[in-house]
């Protein structure tokens, strides 16, 4: 099947899935219904298209199909902003708070860590960005024990707020935030732009990028505040979802076959929606709110994290 073909199935999956969601058990309350439900596809389709073009780009490059942007420790410090917030001005002060400011707040420290840890990591020629992803995950694990540690001296019910804030919900969705977000959002992908042509050559490695004449550690670094961005955006919006990244660029790889990237981040940003919106169905239809969307994709990430590092174990 020719790639248009595979993305206009995946077009027409992806819509009849949306429309299936907005219209089941409806009973005619139109009115009441398609708002709330709007606001969530909505916000799904973002969260979707941010995760799955931050980590087709962080994949590429690192030339690692098995690494996602959280492993620079953002979904561990965007934790420890949570449960910081809590800890020095208390579960009173913190629901006084506007959801606006939070979000800044979290989107802002979340970029700002991404941007020193960048600066510092690059400020060698040549440095290996292997090093980068080993130093943020050591981030990564200090943010989360620090998190830990103060859940363990707070109130048992400030504990719950945030917990709520652990995984990511749809549910509740402010309409305020997804403006911040759009506007985010829509930024950084017209900035994206100016270095999506690179992508190809990129994934060709860091030699054959810098023999074919692009300045490596110029765009590489661009890219890699973009993905911290978008990563930010996305977890400060709905929460961590650590596994769908390394789902949906993996499964959009096995059906696309392409290197081209023009199909690839098209392909998986329509395989997020299609794995969101299914996943938001099951929790809804099935499970019936006794579980999360995060919970269900991050098991079946983990699994297929998994079945992808004993298959690259056995090759």
């Amino acid at each position: 099947m020719h790639n248009k073909a595979k993305l206009g199935t995946l077009s027409i999956l992806a819509i009849l899935l949306v429309v299936f969601y907005m219209v089941i058990d409806a009973g005619g309350n139109w009115d009441y219904i398609l708002p709330r439900r709007g606001k969530k596809i909505f916000a799904i389709i973002l969260t979707g298209a941010a995760i799955s073009l931050s980590t087709m780009v962080f994949q590429t490059v690192t030339n690692n199909r098995i690494l996602t942007p959280s492993i620079i420790g953002l979904d561990s410090l965007y934790m420890l902003i949570q449960t910081g917030f809590l800890f020095v001005m208390g579960a009173t002060t913190l629901t006084m708070m506007s959801k606006n400011v939070g979000f800044v707040i979290s989107v802002g420290l979340m970029v700002l860590f991404a941007l020193l840890l960048y600066h510092f990591m690059f400020k060698r020629e040549g440095q290996n960005i292997y090093y980068l992803l080993l130093v943020g995950l050591i981030f990564g694990t200090l943010f989360q024990s620090i998190s830990t540690f103060m859940q363990v001296l707070i109130d048992p019910n400030e504990f719950l707020l945030v917990q709520d804030k652990m995984f990511a919900s749809f549910n509740n969705v402010n309409t305020d935030l997804l403006l911040l977000s759009v506007a985010g959002i829509i930024a950084v992908t017209l900035y994206f732009m100016r270095f999506a042509k690179y992508l190809d050559i990129l994934s060709l490695g860091r030699e054959q990028a810098v023999n074919l004449g692009v300045n490596y550690d110029y765009v590489v670094k661009r890219l890699l505040i973009i993905v911290a961005i978008l990563i930010s955006i996305a977890t400060a919006l709905v929460g961590p979802i650590t596994f769908l990244g390394i789902l949906v660029a993996n499964v959009t790889h096995e059906f696309m076959k392409t290197y081209r990237h023009s199909s690839l981040i098209f392909g998986s940003i329509l395989i997020s929606v299609i794995a969101l919106v299914g996943g938001q169905l099951l929790v809804e239809r099935v499970f019936t709110f006794s579980t999360t969307l995060s919970v269900i994709i991050n098991f079946v990430g983990g699994v297929y994290f998994i079945y992808l590092l004993l298959k690259g174990n056995k090759a």
